[in-house]
């Protein structure tokens, strides 16, 4: 009897060769073969994982173990990443070959709001081209009046409570102006919830932040069965956030019915949502826009806030620094309280510097995680598909390597050879690494942050309103400022006083 042979079986295909920084090679061949710290059983590394403090110790252990190290959740297993050529190829190649770790978006889909974030594949390109076309220069240029507005109300808070001799709640306020600014532009809405004394919008964002926060090291997802106290605080929480957006989504569908052109020439994100959400075999449902609406008011409320709060945190901390950018800020306002025309934002050059060095020190996502939906070979290393990342993006952009004095908040490396505007691109670099792209700012190829110009237009002009109108001072008796890190790294307080000037 003749012998039965198995068809060939198609070749494997060739992983994805990415190199990292010229004669960078990763420590070994195989996941297995990499050092990395001791892990309990069954649950890994899991317990020396630190709340709020996540960060850090997988920053000290990439000090003790290196560039690419291993590690273990649980089931899951890691390769933790930090040499900064990696890291930039592994973001330009989002989001087919390389995606987003599945931990944080299942987090927020439990909770009810998918969107953008979460977004995956074609859906994801529908969708970001949408939220991109409201968020161009030329876009935030239209909105200034509203950024002004709402600048203008912040001051006056903060005056009013310098002048009573009170500490203003520094953290929440800029929260609260994110969340107004983004809330108004987005979805026509002036929601003023800094205006408001009462815990509310701002506090229930605040909500579902600590909850992705404190779920997202958690082995056994307990909240599918059990109900603790703080479980029921974020349903609650999770409940009026969507009862929000389903009236900011009903109050557009009427504006709509009262005037049919703005489907065709929508005035805002939202409108552009809902248009899209009736095109016929459009894949748009009605949860694609409930998600985005949400994800808009998320996105808009703690980035931004926090990067604000560093920044100021730096300048209080830094009297040389906050001397050269209060130069600035007064010969750019003059008489004025705030800025009053949007072109004279392209004036705070100093100011601009010195926002991308607090976030180069204090990056508001210090850890992304990753997935390899292909095979990939990192600078020698094989790493399978399924396979889980995690990228460090401040231990990659304070090596002696990539800056000079890596440690020191220096906003005079921005100016020096374009690199702010290559640092808007992704390509921050100086001296031999110039345009070697070791900063992630705002993370980078095809996923970069949409919402990143916004961002640095809201961070001057409240910092140059802080600066024209107010000295900053750390209170004298309060406790170093720490870090608290849940799905943004924050100051864990803000401890600052305003005077007017």
């Amino acid at each position: 009897m003749a012998e039965q042979r198995a068809p060939p079986s198609a070749a494997a295909p060739a992983p994805l060769v990415l190199a990292g920084r010229p004669g960078f090679a990763a420590p070994a061949r195989r996941v297995a073969d990499l050092p990395g710290p001791r892990g309990w059983p069954i649950a890994g590394n899991l317990p020396q994982l630190v709340p709020g403090a996540v960060h850090t110790v997988l920053e000290d252990w990439a000090q003790r173990y290196g560039p690419i190290f291993r590690c273990r959740f649980g089931p899951n297993r890691a390769v933790v990443i930090s040499e900064a050529g990696l890291i930039d190829q592994i973001l330009r190649h989002r989001p087919a070959p390389i995606g987003r770790a599945p931990r944080v978006p299942m987090l927020i889909n439990e909770l009810g709001f998918t969107g953008l974030f979460t977004a995956e594949g074609e859906t994801w390109r529908r969708q970001r081209r949408l939220v991109m076309r409201a968020l161009t220069p030329e876009a935030i240029r239209g909105f200034f009046p509203i950024i002004a507005t709402v600048t203008r109300r912040l001051e006056q808070r903060w005056r009013a409570a310098a002048l009573a001799g009170r500490p203003p709640d520094i953290a929440r306020d800029l929260k609260c102006y994110s969340i107004d600014v983004t809330t108004w532009l987005a979805m026509g809405v002036d929601i003023d919830t800094l205006g408001a004394d009462t815990e509310g919008l701002q506090s229930d964002v605040e909500t579902w932040f600590a909850t992705i926060g404190r779920r997202m090291p958690k082995m056994i997802p307990y909240w599918r069965w059990i109900r603790l106290p703080q479980d029921r605080r974020t349903d609650a929480a999770v409940q009026r956030l969507h009862a929000v957006v389903d009236r900011l989504i009903a109050g557009a569908r009427a504006e709509m019915a009262a005037e049919p052109q703005l489907r065709t020439r929508p005035r805002n994100i939202l409108h552009a949502l809902l248009a899209a959400r009736e095109e016929p075999a459009s894949g748009f449902s009605d949860e694609d826009v409930h998600g985005n609406v949400a994800v808009m008011l998320f996105a808009g409320e703690d980035t931004t806030a926090n990067a604000m709060a560093w920044l100021l945190f730096h300048l209080a901390i830094e009297p040389a620094a906050a001397a050269a950018a209060g130069a600035e800020a007064d010969a750019v306002l003059g008489v004025h309280a705030i800025v009053e025309a949007f072109a004279d934002l392209d004036a705070l050059a100093y100011l601009e510097a010195a926002a991308l060095e607090s976030m180069r020190l204090k990056p508001i996502a210090p850890v992304q995680g990753m997935r390899a939906n292909v095979d990939l070979d990192l600078a020698g290393l094989h790493l399978p598909s399924g396979h889980l990342m995690f990228l460090l993006a401040r231990v990659a952009a304070t090596q002696a390597s990539n800056f000079a004095q890596p440690l020191r908040f220096l906003p005079e490396r921005w100016l020096r050879s374009g690199d702010a505007q290559a640092a808007d691109a992704g390509d921050a670099g100086e001296g031999s690494a110039a345009g070697a792209r070791s900063m992630f700012a705002f993370g980078g190829g095809p996923r970069h942050c949409p919402g990143r110009y916004l961002a640095m237009v809201e961070i001057k002009m409240v910092i140059s309103m802080v600066l024209r109108n107010f000295s900053l001072q750390l209170e004298a008796q309060a406790a170093p400022v720490g870090e608290r890190f849940s799905f943004t790294m924050a100051p864990d307080a803000m401890p600052l006083r305003l005077r007017v000037r």
